[in-house]
């Protein structure tokens, strides 16, 4: 069978991280994406580092499988060129700023007007239109604007999400609006203008703590290792001096937790902790009883509980840990790719989709990789 997206040709200005990994989405599904990067500097995410055999790993990530072009947008022989890609192409994505992006004509809206079939999405900080239009937003600024870091860390200190949250939830729901749009043309023949602000985007992912926070009139207090609402739920110390992650969500887990795991059957109807409500108002009475009955025994006795409870439980894995996780590695989760500078190893992506193919394995290097792509792709927008 055909991969989902065979024959879609994506065109993206991108760079860093929330459009490019927008794409690789498209690009795993088997769409042709083909990256517009500066010419002789390319995507600055290029240079992050060096880890992947000499290439960053941050480029990797979000570029396997794509094809590379170089342009100078200031040059009107190069300009001509984009704006052909373009008028074959499906779907259009860029994430310049706001304003350069009217400057140089690439904007959504402005494309649609040219052409109304064209799946065009725009990628910012924080939307066009406002105060913070055309603010310089990277990952770590939205965090922080969007509640992320507020929420995150203990009550002495706030900290930033350790992974790029505000880039990859504005990609993800880039990649998802592009999926719904390719839809809705393939049955009406209409294009889409898309618009996708990483604060919006975070905002929306935070957003259960914020309603929580307007209805009560209180922000959350930062709860370091443990859920901010429900309880118990969060990393406790085992007699062995390592950590486990336990989570007790409802009655049925509570219930399982006390009689079988902390040995005491009377907590389940204690009134300090017969509820999730009741577990947080007394959060400090509760972990100090898990505390003194998890260094009472040794660790294994403990996990042995909650494992024969049905209680979730989980390791704590730091990424080089991860890496060696045995049912990744029982599911043979990892593939060899072909970097510019070598060969690497990665996660394969997570769809799944049967009778799909396998993804591809390339990380482009900067510049066309492939003889006559642009002259064939060129075609399509005569």
């Amino acid at each position: 069978m055909a991969r989902p997206l065979d024959g879609v040709l994506v065109v993206a200005l991108e760079q860093a991280v929330a459009a490019p990994f927008a794409t690789r989405q498209l690009a795993d599904l088997g769409a042709e994406v083909l990256k517009v990067e500066r010419k002789g500097e390319g995507d600055f995410a290029r240079g992050y580092d060096t880890a992947m055999g000499g290439t960053s790993s941050f480029f990797v990530w979000a570029n396997r499988g794509k094809q590379s072009i170089e342009l100078d947008l200031k040059d009107a022989a190069d300009r001509e060129t984009l704006d052909r890609l373009i008028a074959g192409a499906d779907v259009f994505i860029q994430n310049l700023s706001p304003a350069a992006a009217q400057r140089l004509g690439v904007a959504a809206d402005q494309l649609r007007q040219h052409d109304p079939t064209l799946i065009a999405c725009d990628v910012s900080g924080y939307g066009a239109g406002g105060p913070r239009t055309n603010d310089k937003a990277y990952d770590l600024a939205i965090q922080a604007e969007a509640g992320a870091i507020s929420l995150t860390g203990t009550p002495d200190q706030a900290v930033k999400v350790g992974f790029s949250i505000a880039d990859i939830s504005a990609a993800m729901y880039g990649f998802s609006s592009i999926l719904a749009a390719l839809y809705r043309k393939q049955v009406s023949g209409e294009g889409a203008t898309i618009e996708v602000a990483m604060l919006e985007s975070v905002a929306e992912w935070t957003a259960a703590l914020t309603y929580n926070a307007v209805g009560n009139g209180a922000v959350p207090a930062r709860s370091g290792h443990r859920h901010t609402m429900i309880a118990p739920y969060g990393l406790y110390a085992l007699a062995d001096g390592s950590d486990v992650l336990i989570g007790v969500q409802n009655h049925r887990d509570w219930e399982a937790f006390a009689t079988h795991v902390l040995l005491d059957d009377s907590l389940v109807s204690d009134p300090r902790f017969a509820g999730n409500v009741d577990r947080i108002t007394n959060i400090a009475e509760l972990e100090a009883i898990i505390d003194r009955t998890f260094m009472a025994v040794p660790a294994e006795e403990i996990l042995g509980r909650l494992a024969s409870a049905e209680v979730t439980h989980s390791q704590v894995r730091d990424p080089l840990a991860l890496w060696q996780h045995e049912q990744l590695r029982a599911r043979n989760r990892f593939m060899t790719v072909t970097t510019p500078t070598g060969e690497a190893e990665m996660y394969k992506p997570p769809f799944n989709i049967s009778d799909s193919g396998e993804p591809a394995t390339h990380v482009p290097a900067l510049g066309v990789d492939e003889a006559g792509l642009v002259e064939r792709l060129l075609e399509r927008g005569r």
